[in-house]
């Protein structure tokens, strides 16, 4: 299994979290962020000098939160609880009675204020400071401390929300531009990640909880595939579900059929052509009974159900779809493809290990005439 390769690996190397460099781990954090999709930085070049990500993701937030200064940060409502001698908001009955605030001439209430202390300010601000101690150039250092600091005096304070808090924040048909900002903020806290050389802090590496790994490296395909392969004709859709052709059922059936749901599925309507992506963070190869390495039996079948199970259906990029199972790998490469009933089901690896032009390379090639 790769996640535990890369818990077992060698930590003596600086920049690199196991085997796999940390500049790697941030071209799939790239890939897979909303940033890679927004703004078109596919198009930059990053493959060829991937230690510059952390510099252009500083560069990209800071001038989106300069945009955001010249027109003024947004302000969002809080509650407050006051004790006031008039009364705001709602009257908190309670608390009144309780302390006797009347008898001074005060009363304890309940409201909302305006305020540039919101939690999408905070989180950005935490991210200026953050980035700001991992990029290179010192001018840009530089300037997202200065920001930092600006946002400081303005008067958001250094609270920074959490994800999880993150996730509930809306955004209106007028933030477009605090969307940006909030998502080149996310992409910079993710290129802050942490190395196994030695250091001062023990910290919790995300890439050794195989969830968020898995989940990486599927955002990571498909976000690059999005982007890169579009302009080429072809449309590319994630976390799509498929059904199954049922005839006949029990009542209770469904509540224990398993969903079909594929990471990623491309369509190239000049050719025809159906390409339907499953990612895997585990071993592409396991031991058998009767042979040293064998594919996945469990892995074969599911790629198998996803082609099989909507053929027949008037869909006739579904009729000859090909699958590919796509593990990640650590210098041991596969590239394996079988025809059965009609379809191509190619089994394969991307080398987290290459180089970052190199996972490029290697991800273009998965779409090319072999699986035809």
């Amino acid at each position: 299994m790769v996640g535990e390769q890369v818990e077992n690996a060698s930590v003596n190397a600086d920049g690199y979290i196991g085997r796999i460099p940390v500049r790697n781990l941030w071209l799939l954090m790239l890939y897979a962020s909303d940033l890679f999709r927004t703004r078109s930085i596919g198009n930059v070049g990053l493959e060829d000098n991937p230690d510059d990500l952390p510099d252009l993701v500083a560069e990209i937030l800071a001038h989106a939160v300069e945009v955001r200064q010249r027109r003024r940060l947004s302000l969002g409502y809080r509650s407050r609880d006051a004790v006031l001698n008039r009364v705001r908001g709602r009257i908190d009955v309670l608390n009144t009675e309780r302390h006797q605030l009347l008898d001074r001439g005060l009363v304890a209430c309940r409201f909302d204020e305006l305020t540039i202390d919101t939690p999408r300010n905070r989180f950005v601000r935490a991210a200026l400071e953050t980035i700001s101690r991992v990029v290179r150039r010192k001018d840009v250092a530089h300037r997202c401390r200065s920001l930092a600091s600006g946002m400081k005096a303005m008067g958001v304070s250094g609270d920074a929300p959490t994800r999880a808090q993150m996730s509930t924040d809306r955004f209106g048909r007028n933030d477009a531009d605090d969307r940006f900002m909030v998502t080149a903020a996310k992409l910079a806290f993710d290129l802050a990640l942490p190395t196994e050389a030695a250091g001062m802090k023990v910290l919790t590496l995300p890439d050794r909880e195989v969830t968020w790994v898995r989940r990486l490296f599927e955002k990571a395909v498909g976000g690059f595939y999005d982007v890169v392969l579009q302009p080429q004709g072809w449309r590319v859709r994630c976390g799509g579900m498929l059904s199954w052709q049922i005839e006949q059922k029990t009542s209770g059936i469904d509540k224990i059929l398993p969903t079909m749901r594929t990471d990623v599925v491309l369509d190239h309507a000049p050719s025809g052509r159906r390409i339907v992506i499953d990612t895997k963070f585990t071993s592409i190869v396991t031991s058998g009974w009767y042979r040293e390495e064998t594919l996945r039996s469990g892995y074969v079948y599911q790629i198998y159900a996803y082609l099989r199970s909507q053929v027949g259906r008037g869909d006739s990029f579904a009729d000859c779809a090909s699958g590919l199972l796509l593990h990640p790998c650590l210098g041991h490469a596969v590239d394996e493809t079988v025809f059965i009933q009609g379809h191509s089901i190619r089994f394969a690896t991307v080398d987290l290990a290459a180089s970052p032009a190199e996972i490029r390379s290697q991800l273009l090639r998965l779409c090319g005439p072999t699986l035809q």
